[in-house]
């Protein structure tokens, strides 16, 4: 990739960095910096009106074509617009599922009438979605999932659990990868179902988590239906899709985490001059590693653009995946050490835990979700080096 700007992107960010400038000092000022990790609970109303803000003024879905409610923008206007996006700080999105998973998917494997049905309400954050992927006994092995679904006239009723499953607690819908014929092979008999959620049949628990706060839930289906039409691709056949939706999980939106990466790296350099903890050379010295790393992280992120722009998985995308949860996850050990003392210092629950406490807590499951370490090792190893698949 062309890592120069054009005077037309550079028109771009000039657009992009005030209006995000001015919307985020002016009524939404008290959400800046707010619902990243470890903080998604933090003023869920607020940041859904923000949602909607930023729909009314169609900065949302920009990767997607006009024709469907986005801005049709190219993939350095992208990488500029979440770029700029984290630079002002903007707050944690409560869209970001269906925006960046499940409104993708929609668009390269949904009917019409699905693109038509649920599209502009993503776009407009009148709609929130969630995942229904994991479940107890398929986590990382994604293709053992044992939640059913079956036909009962014009509707699928589906029977099951799922576990990790991010905000369904606030969501409207959920997309859910249920067995629809289990007389198939692993990887067959698999179809994509879109779910509304508040419905009888389905109850949502909430996990606690070790920073105190919920963001992950557990959702059981006990009959709980949708209109047939409802399936993502063909029924059966959900396994390519559900695969389009993990690669489109990587796209352009990783360079604007990485600038969240980058603003806590600055945020950590500051504490570290101001307590002394610069003096110490070992800390110098991992945060110089952590600055490289950073640069590392965005250089092959940016290569890996073009193929996962067509839903593409790529060797490089593997790496991707284990390399940015590994460096977060020492990024939070590294704010934990830089804190000295006072970062292990926390008062009973419910925890007052500070920004860097839950940092460190939260980034333990980098790697973890979304494809653990030590799967994405075997899927570099088997996939992109071509070695020999672990003994049964």
């Amino acid at each position: 990739m062309d890592l120069r700007w054009s005077a037309e992107d550079e028109a771009f960010r000039h657009e992009a960095r005030e209006w995000l400038t001015d919307a985020l000092a002016g009524e939404f000022a008290g959400v800046r910096g707010r619902g990243g990790p470890g903080d998604e609970h933090a003023l869920f109303e607020e940041r859904l009106e923000w949602e909607r803000a930023l729909g009314a003024a169609g900065w949302t879905c920009v990767a997607w074509p006009k024709e469907y409610g986005g801005r049709g923008l190219s993939l350095t206007q992208q990488v500029i617009f979440y770029e700029e996006y984290a630079r002002a700080q903007g707050p944690g999105r409560v869209g970001i599922v269906g925006e960046g998973l499940l409104g993708p998917t929609i668009i390269h494997f949904g009917s019409d009438a699905q693109k038509q049905r649920f599209l502009p309400a993503i776009a407009s954050g009148t709609e929130l979605w969630c995942q229904g992927y994991s479940e107890p006994d398929a986590g990382s092995d994604l293709a053992n999932v044992a939640t059913r679904a079956e036909l009962d006239g014009d509707e699928w009723v589906i029977h099951g659990q799922k576990v990790w499953t991010s905000l369904a607690h606030w969501s409207d819908w959920c997309f859910v990868l249920c067995r629809t014929d289990r007389d198939a092979p692993k990887h067959k008999g698999i179809s994509y179902l879109l779910v509304p959620m508040r419905q009888d049949g389905i109850e949502i628990r909430p996990i606690q988590q070790v920073t105190g706060t919920s963001e992950f839930n557990e959702v059981f289906f006990e009959g709980a239906r949708t209109s047939a039409e409802n399936v993502v691709g063909a029924v059966n056949e959900g396994w390519k899709v559900a695969m389009g939706t993990l690669a489109f999980e990587r796209g352009a939106l990783t360079l604007g985490q990485q600038l969240n990466f980058e603003n806590e790296l600055t945020a950590i350099r500051e504490i570290a001059t101001k307590n002394g903890r610069l003096e110490d050379p070992i800390v110098r010295q991992r945060l110089a590693e952590a600055t490289i790393g950073l640069r590392i992280m965005r250089f092959n992120a940016l290569r890996a653009l073009e193929p996962l722009s067509r839903a593409e998985m790529t060797p490089l995308t593997a790496v991707h995946k284990l390399y940015w949860a590994t460096f977060h996850r020492s990024l939070g050990e590294l704010a934990l050490d830089v804190l000295g003392p006072d970062g292990e210092i926390a008062g009973e629950g419910p925890y007052d835990l500070s920004t860097f406490q839950r940092m460190f807590l939260y980034t333990r499951a980098d790697t973890i979700y979304g494809g653990s370490n030590e799967i994405q090792r075997n899927i570099i190893g088997e996939r992109a080096l071509g070695l020999p698949k672990e003994p049964v």
